[in-house]
């Protein structure tokens, strides 16, 4: 199969090049369609000198089919265009101060009135990247500031933007009429639908013209106008829903250490990338120079879309379906994150990209961070201090413990993928490969039922922390070892350094027994599915326990907290509850020994 994917996507690569993401009669709406009219508008039938918005001017451009029932998307957009293009000459002409003067006060009810100037920067720029970014901006506070105001009214707010805009209660607010203006703008795949072809990727740079933009900000300005006036009227308040706040450390580094070596190796995989299309190119090149303007928000919302369409491209291509790259007609669904990573297709067939792309659940980097501790170098005598200064007892007692667990959890590993001795004593410099051999089982863990999920994902917290727990020791023995050398610790930070070098020895081998433990969990995740309510509890609650355990040594181990002694304190009691937990044989390991005795 995989060499037939292969050849399918050589053959896509040598045809012509993809010049559009736009279907024909999507590209006639959004680039021709509003281009026809040439009707002379004066912008003073529009917009007052104080930034007043004509709302009669605007909404006598819609039209409406024969019977009335529904709006003539077509001939809408066909009449708005003069309107628009008046007003992008209009805003053209103004200074920022004069634009600030005449509208800020109208972006006030959006919660974010300072996006607005940077996107009337982005229009004087006349650059087609900048003024399409603009655009996603303003359609994505404009969806969270109508759902604000929507929530005056009602307590729960519409999932779809669509279904927002098409609702009575704002059209309480701001008229209906005014509501079918912003429909053939950004509420219906029958109109211009920008909102959706810009966030779903399908529209490149290019092919959004700036006009659109400009009417967009105006009407902003417009609902503001209207909104405040509605407040004065009903005396209600608007009160914008809080933003989410990312407080963790753990979710505020979502990208990588990134050198500018490795930003230009990037720049030039893009140019050769068939994963990118080449009319969406400069949203990646884009995407990298705000990267490194530490402009992070601009840079994953290009990301985040650019990785949808190019999913798109490798589900449309492995699924031998080409004409799923482009946008759909309003009869049928556009081919959005739902579709590209669903289980089946429409007609029921499988979908071969998740097989395509493969589905890891655990990466070993941890592992291999382990492995480097003992050949972390020590300084001449910081060893046999530590051993002075220390007592002993407690750690070889938890070693043996580790010993015993470990002993019994070889006992569970698949007759496959043991290493040699795996079921009777392994030895620590074997560790290593036995993680390895579980790490290479293949696990599905797509499509699966809300159990099996709810534990893979403590599963991986529990890895990430081992992996953060990993790289702060060696950073911080690697420091404080050439501190050592340089003689420049302070007594206190040397006897903290001979805890730090003591409390190695105990917690090497815990991370090594708790990423087997994840591991064979890991395997036999699918059997959780066997457990009763009350025993599912009782092992997730277990899980979390482990969990909050590396949570907790993360933080005692961290460059600003160094408390090595709590670190092998708490070290000692969760070990105790693995025993303890793993006496009771409720674990998954032992849950599937079971099932397989049954059959037997």
């Amino acid at each position: 199969m995989l060499n037939s994917v292969l050849c399918f996507i050589f053959q896509i690569l040598i045809e012509d090049p993809i010049t559009t993401c736009l279907s024909p009669s999507v590209y006639d709406m959004i680039c021709k369609l509003g281009f026809e009219a040439r009707e002379n508008c004066d912008i003073s039938g529009i917009v007052t000198q104080n930034g007043e918005v004509r709302w009669t001017t605007i909404t006598d451009c819609v039209v409406y089919t024969e019977s009335a029932q529904g709006l003539d998307y077509g001939g809408s957009v066909r009449l708005l265009g003069p309107v628009c293009q008046v007003v992008h000459l209009h805003l053209s002409s103004l200074t920022k101060g004069q634009f600030e003067t005449r509208y800020s006060s109208g972006f006030q009810w959006t919660g974010v009135p300072e996006l607005f100037p940077e996107m009337f920067d982005a229009l004087g720029s006349l650059q087609s990247l900048a003024i399409s970014l603009s655009l996603m901006k303003l359609t994505s506070c404009l969806e969270r500031a109508l759902g604000d105001v929507y929530l005056l009214i009602r307590k729960e707010c519409p999932f779809l933007l669509r279904d927002l805009i098409a609702s009575e209660e704002l059209s309480q607010v701001f008229g209906q009429s005014v509501m079918d203006v912003l429909k053939v703008f950004v509420g219906s795949p029958r109109g211009l639908n920008l909102r959706n072809v810009l966030w779903h990727g399908f529209a490149a740079p290019q092919e959004i013209p700036p006009k659109y933009c400009s009417m967009m900000i105006l009407l902003t300005a417009g609902l503001g106008q209207l909104l405040k006036g509605y407040l004065q009227q009903t005396k209600f308040t608007l009160a914008h829903r809080p933003f989410i706040t990312l407080t963790s450390l753990e979710d505020l580094i979502v990208f990588p250490d990134v050198t500018y070596e490795v930003l230009s190796v990037l720049e030039e995989v893009m140019k050769k990338s068939t994963f990118i299309l080449k009319i969406m190119l400069p949203y990646w090149e884009v995407a990298l120079l705000n990267f490194k303007s530490h402009r992070f928000a601009d840079c994953a919302i290009l990301l985040l879309v650019q990785l949808e369409t190019g999913l798109r491209k490798v589900f449309a291509t492995v699924n031998k379906c080409p004409k799923r790259l482009l946008t759909a007609e309003s009869t049928a669904l556009y081919t959005t994150f739902d579709e590209i990573l669903a289980k089946h297709l429409n007609d029921g067939k499988i979908n071969q990209l998740p097989l395509f792309l493969g589905e890891p659940a655990m990466v070993l980097s941890c592992e291999r961070s382990i492995g480097v501790w003992p050949l972390l170098p020590l300084p001449e005598g910081s060893e046999r201090e530590a051993q002075r200064s220390e007592g002993n007892s407690e750690i070889n007692a938890c070693h043996s413990l580790i010993t015993e667990i470990v002993a019994e959890l070889c006992h569970h590993v698949p007759e496959t993928h043991r290493v040699p001795h795996a079921s009777e004593h392994l030895r620590p410099e074997e560790w290593p490969q036995l993680l390895r051999e579980l790490c290479s089982i293949p696990v599905r863990t797509l499509f699966c039922p809300r159990a099996v999920l709810e534990v893979l994902a403590v599963l991986r917290k529990i890895g990430a922390h081992c992996c953060r727990v990993c790289g702060q020791v060696a950073a911080c023995a690697e420091l404080r070892r050439r501190q050592w050398e340089d003689r420049s610790l302070r007594s206190r930070q040397r006897r903290n350094y001979l805890r730090l070098v003591h409390s190695i020895k105990l917690l090497s081998p815990m991370l090594y027994l708790i990423l087997l433990l994840i591991a064979l969990e890991l395997v036999n995740i699918h059997v959780v599915l066997g457990k009763n309510t009350s025993e599912y509890q009782q092992y997730l609650r277990f899980l979390k326990s482990v969990l909050q355990y590396t949570e907790n040594l993360a933080a005692y181990t961290s460059q600003d907290k160094n408390k090595w002694d709590e670190a092998v304190n708490l070290t000692q009691v969760a070990l105790l509850k693995i025993w303890t937990f793993s006496e009771k044989k409720q674990m998954l390991i032992h849950l599937a020994k079971k099932s397989t005795s049954k059959v037997v």
